[in-house]
């Protein structure tokens, strides 16, 4: 399940974590991002264990969305020991997902 974080959790949710957490930088505005949605909750719930996912709103968060130079929305950030290990723009299907996730060693 992917949960929506505020940009206050971020560090302890994301940065902190001991296992990898894949980010959903998005807005609800944004098609795209409304159809990576279902995609990602389905892929989340067969990874379960191996990464943790959350969902950042952008326009709650502008710090963090500036702070990893996130500029396109749907962007997937992989994180692993509180560093950027595998990023993807743009809509992923589970594929995408997989690959992201590889890069982290899962």
């Amino acid at each position: 399940m992917a949960a929506e974080i505020e940009e206050a959790a971020f560090e302890a949710k994301v940065l902190k974590s001991p296992v990898p957490v894949l980010v959903d930088f998005f807005a609800t505005w944004c098609g795209p991002c409304v159809a990576q949605g279902p995609i990602l909750e389905k892929w989340a719930s067969g990874h379960e264990g191996k990464v943790a996912v959350v969902k950042l709103n952008v326009d709650n968060a502008p710090n963090v969305a500036s702070q990893f130079g996130i500029m396109s929305i749907p962007t997937l950030v992989l994180f692993k020991s509180g560093k950027e290990v595998a990023r993807a723009v743009g809509l992923q299907q589970d594929k995408g997902l997989d690959a992201l996730l590889a890069k982290a060693g899962g």
